[in-house]
């Protein structure tokens, strides 16, 4: 969510920056332009003032008088060249210089010096030049009429280079560029913590979550922070999580009540039934049958109560030699299937994790009874141990009948047995125990085939310890 948050916040504030930023730069163009053309205008009108009466012919046919004032003037046009490089010219309405600078430049015959001079004839100061950017090399020319009584005499022309007016127009874009660049580093820290404020809550009410499908039914959100929308929905989901942790919590006292109920008149019942068939004919096949289902019977209240106890039991959770352990658990299940002709095999070499050890214990005991239990004679059920990366892993395989794909998604689940084993003696819950046992420490229990024939069955539990 936070990557689509972030760009969007980003693009919106560099819009911004861009719709404040560009009128600026625009805008400081324009102004160090006016500036040169102010400047230009007013050179203009005091060499208009000069000229204006430097000669007697208004038609500015006549030579020019060779007297002071154009001496003046002429002395004013190459000092003003001089310092400041600005081609600058007196010309008299036919295009005859009075006086120019430097002495190589005349009035050209077209071009945008041409069009302000005609402008100028018509007793107006010519327009304001073409904006120029710092990419354009162009001249600025600015010309203003000299009139004696009322009539144009003569035109003042300037054409400066306009390279300082770029370079102060370029290094000011530069310093608008270089806020705005800061600008938006200001506005994606606030992007990242404004996203962080926003989504905090959000990922913790994630985590949150699947603690508690993983089965921490404790797991809460702490309810700060964040807008208050996401508070609210902090709130409502502790308030789901209470509720839904009382009706588990209630599901699993009645059944490890009601197991440890029935357990009582159920062996009352078998020592009746035991004390009965002292009385009946040796080899009766009707109280053998009554004892066997009294018999599961037992064994699924004991499972039951071991199931709700592995649910509620929190784990004891510490550095655990996973590979000892599963060698101590082959060894005990080693007879067990000796006498069933299966052979059993370890290789169980030493792997630390962070688990139970006496959960863990109890999840490898369930695999490994329903591995023997599963695998034909003269066939080798295998017990490995390994690590990889963050997580320890005890995989057993069987060579056994295995489940097909359906069978796979169910295998788990409470008094789930496949219909081709129901004559196998089981409850149906001795692999939701482990599972029970394994998620109370943050382990996992996951079911595959073990080609060509048979069933993997993996044991995962974390090798780091469980975060505050």
């Amino acid at each position: 969510m936070r990557t689509r948050l972030l760009p969007l916040l980003i693009v919106l504030m560099a819009a911004v920056l861009l719709a404040l930023g560009v009128p600026l730069a625009v805008s400081l163009a324009g102004a160090q332009q006016q500036k040169v053309v102010v400047d230009r205008i007013d050179d203009t009108a005091r060499f208009a003032a000069l000229a204006q009466f430097v000669t007697d012919s208004p038609d500015g046919t006549a030579g020019a008088f060779e007297n002071e004032r154009l001496a003046t003037l002429s002395s004013e046009l190459d000092s003003y060249h001089e310092v400041y490089g600005i081609r600058a010219g007196v010309f008299y309405r036919s295009g005859t210089a009075m006086a120019h600078a430097p002495a190589r430049w005349s009035l050209p015959e077209e071009g945008e010096v041409r069009e302000a001079f005609d402008e100028a004839l018509l007793s107006r100061r010519s327009h304001d030049p073409e904006q120029v950017w710092p990419w354009q090399r162009r001249n600025l020319v600015v010309a203003s009429p000299v009139i004696r009584d009322g009539d144009v005499v003569a035109v003042v022309v300037t054409d400066s280079p306009t390279g300082q007016m770029r370079s102060r127009t370029l290094h000011g874009w530069l310093v608008i560029g270089a806020g705005e660049f800061a600008a938006m580093l200001l506005a994606v820290g606030a992007a990242l913590r404004l996203t962080g404020w926003v989504l905090k809550p959000v990922r913790v009410l994630d985590a949150t979550t699947h603690d508690i499908a993983t089965g921490r039914l404790k797991s809460r959100v702490a309810a700060a922070g964040g807008p208050p929308e996401l508070r609210r929905l902090a709130r409502s989901f502790n308030e789901m999580a209470d509720n839904v942790e009382d009706v588990l919590e209630q599901q699993r006292a009645f059944v490890a009540d009601a197991s440890h109920q029935l357990r009582n008149p159920l062996a009352a019942l078998l020592l009746r039934i035991e004390l009965l068939s002292f009385e009946l004919p040796e080899g009766n096949k009707e109280i053998a049958s009554v004892q066997a289902e009294g018999k599961r019977l037992a064994q699924v209240l004991d499972d039951l109560l071991d199931l709700a106890l592995a649910e509620h039991t929190e784990a004891d959770l510490r550095i655990t030699d996973i590979g000892e352990l599963a060698a101590e658990r082959v060894a005990a299940w080693a007879p067990t299937a000796d006498a069933k002709g299966v052979r059993l095999l370890g290789d169980c070499p030493p792997t630390t994790a962070w688990a139970d050890p006496v959960a863990l214990s109890s999840a490898l005991d369930a695999v490994i009874d329903n591995a023997v239990k599963f695998t034909p004679e003269d066939q080798t059920v295998e017990v490995t141990v390994a690590s990889n990366g963050g997580t320890s892993t005890i995989v057993v395989t069987d060579h056994g009948p295995g489940l097909t794909d359906e069978e796979l998604a169910r295998i788990g689940d409470r008094f789930w047995r496949s219909g081709r084993h129901q004559n196998i003696k089981g409850s149906g819950l001795g692999l939701s125990i482990s599972r029970a046992l394994l998620a109370a420490g943050g382990g996992s229990i996951a079911f595959d085939r073990n080609e060509p024939h048979g069933l993997r069955v993996t044991l995962r539990v974390p090798r780091s310890g469980p975060t505050a």
